[in-house]
């Protein structure tokens, strides 16, 4: 499973990128207005930090296939050939996906809020389907059942689609999906720090640190035989 931040301030991205293995970074108009500043330049910076190589997700705002098909071959060309165009998934949208997709663009759909949404996105070409799975919590549907149902719609029907979960609120929902082997995962950089949070950790760590100092002396390490 490739793991992704959810998230487009810089200062986050880098502390993330400093301790865990990401793959890349997806953004949205809503993250981007979090962050504040120029659009341009924020993706801009990202990409230049996180490489040519690594995955970015870029947002379309156009509401009509037309207009989407124009920014979304506009975004790549800006941003790298790693960069997918995030094309929401609606009918204006998978219109917008077949498109792009028949001339080689990478894709994600996503506002994905249901299974026959991601299974017309597949149908569109697109290269990952984005589910909301906190926000189809809040709905009463189940967002790490939808999205395990979504991989299901997937295999049976042969797509090479893959699974790209959004919307987490814990680590519990991110470990069900890891379990269940999607293909990638965006997480918010606090959610990211928490899959590793835990007190009984710390709590080992700081005792095995006061066991050797006893042994060998305070602030001693193996550094020091």
């Amino acid at each position: 499973m490739k793991l992704l931040i959810d998230d487009a301030n810089i200062a986050r991205i880098k502390a993330i990128y400093k301790y865990y293995p990401i793959d890349g970074v997806t953004t949205n108009p809503t993250i981007l207005k979090k962050c504040g500043g120029n659009p341009h330049e924020v993706l801009a910076e990202i990409r230049d930090f996180i490489g040519r190589d690594a995955d970015l997700h870029v947002q379309v705002v156009s509401t009509t296939a037309e207009e989407m098909i124009s920014e979304g071959k506009k975004i790549p060309a800006t941003f790298g050939k790693n960069t997918y165009i995030k094309i929401p998934s609606t009918p204006e949208g998978f219109a917008a996906m077949q498109a792009l997709s028949a001339d080689g663009y990478l894709i994600t759909a996503t506002a994905i809020y249901t299974p026959m949404q991601a299974f017309l996105a597949a149908k569109s070409g697109a290269n990952y389907a984005a589910p909301y799975v906190n926000r189809i919590d809040n709905l009463g549907a189940g967002g790490v059942e939808t999205t395990k149902t979504i991989q299901n719609i997937f295999r049976n029907n042969g797509f090479t689609t893959q699974i790209l979960a959004a919307s987490f609120k814990n680590s519990q929902q991110v470990q069900a999906l890891c379990e269940y082997g999607i293909g990638a995962a965006t997480i918010a950089p606090d959610v990211i720090e928490g899959l590793v949070r835990n007190a009984c950790v710390t709590s080992a760590v700081a005792d095995f640190t006061k066991d050797f100092e006893k042994l060998c002396g305070e602030g001693k390490t193996t550094l020091d035989f």
